[in-house]
């Protein structure tokens, strides 16, 4: 769980009800994922029993748990909070004890991460009720990272870095990607997160694919190897950082190629401010590889939000034109892809400074040759 207080539950969920009221929006309904564990602290297990957080545009937000779940959600911040926590059992009907509780509401908006039967199951319990995305509700409360929220963000990324100064002793000629990969896992663990999110061993040729993750391919000399892992820590902020290594010489060309990634990271970063767009920041990124001829092998956009989710607002892409502001963190990360012959991708957390970024990573962003 979140270390919460009830003050902070209290202020979040007072601060939903204000973007509720300006929307025109008569409830919130917040079922188990980082949006719940966002405004009470309560880290529900999704299941198929019915856990959903009812909060009306006014009154008092209403926890609805399985009986056999009673104490977890009393034990929660939630509970000391004061929230409310009701109880269904096996025989009741939860989606109507919910519905009831908003029951003069003429529109609820649900989170974007509800499973599709429970949306359904609760149009079904009030068909007169219509539903809308809570996503731009809470996006607007998540996007600006409080400070304590910061300061998790900025121990998960020392984990992470701890991490990565460790890769190059196990990158070995002979070796595969996924005996290098589980070596990783054991790493991020003992670097303190409690849950290993992703590890990709992109060699070769494999690099060439930005998701790849790992497979049984053998490491070769000259092999360049992207190396992008994270996890979650005991908090629930998340970790996420890519470098790229070289088991032995990569050649000339790639290097040339690695030098003009590394002019356009550090333009990127260095854009970061209030009121910069994020389409401006992916724009920043793009044109150093444009200019160097590298444009087309650029295929993704340049970074995206992270806190409880490693993915979430803000999108820092063409098109996005949200200006940013003071506390947003978010990933910069060019890359360049060859198929059928490797690849490359720099990434950092970045948080808005009131003058500038603030870079959460601090491992060298060169390419490390392992001899």
């Amino acid at each position: 769980m979140t270390s919460m207080d009830s003050a902070l539950v209290s202020a979040r969920l007072k601060q939903l009800q204000t973007l509720a009221d300006r929307a025109d929006v008569d409830a919130i309904l917040i079922s188990p994922g980082p949006d719940l564990r966002y405004l009470i602290g309560y880290d529900a297990v999704p299941l198929e029993r019915l856990t959903c957080l009812v909060v009306p545009r006014q009154g008092d937000a209403k926890l609805v748990v399985p009986r056999l779940e009673e104490l977890a959600a009393l034990a929660s911040p939630a509970g000391d909070a004061g929230v409310d926590v009701l109880t269904w059992g096996e025989t009741d009907d939860a989606y109507s004890l919910v519905m009831s509780l908003v029951h003069d509401a003429s529109n609820v908006a649900v989170d974007n991460r509800m499973w599709a039967e429970k949306v359904l199951h609760l149009r079904s319990a009030a068909p007169h009720v219509a539903q809308v995305l809570a996503g731009p509700l809470m996006d607007t409360m998540r996007v600006r990272k409080e400070v304590h929220e910061i300061e998790a963000l900025t121990r998960a990324a020392a984990a992470i870095d701890r991490v990565h100064a460790q890769v190059p002793g196990l990158l070995q000629t002979g070796r595969s990607e996924r005996e290098i990969g589980d070596s990783i896992a054991e790493l991020i663990l003992a670097e303190g997160h409690i849950r290993v999110d992703f590890v990709i061993v992109a060699s070769g040729p494999n690099g060439a694919s930005p998701h790849h993750e790992v497979s049984d391919r053998i490491l070769v000399e000259g092999d360049p190897v992207v190396v992008d892992i994270g996890g979650t820590m005991p908090d629930g902020y998340r970790s996420d950082c890519t470098r790229t290594y070289a088991v032995g010489d990569p050649g000339e060309e790639y290097r040339a190629f690695y030098a003009h990634l590394q002019r356009s990271q550090e333009a990127a970063v260095a854009a970061v401010k209030p009121g910069v767009t994020c389409s401006s920041i992916d724009a920043t990124a793009r044109s150093a590889l444009t200019d160097a001829g590298m444009g087309r092998l650029f295929i993704h956009r340049t970074g995206h939000g992270i806190g409880l989710e490693t993915h979430e607002a803000p999108y820092i892409v063409e098109g996005n034109f949200l200006p940013l502001e003071p506390g947003m963190a978010f990933s910069v990360e060019p890359g360049f892809y060859v198929e059928g012959r490797f690849g490359a991708r720099i990434e950092d957390i970045v948080v808005v400074g009131v003058d500038g970024p603030i870079v959460l990573n601090h491992g060298t962003r060169d390419l490390v040759v392992v001899k």
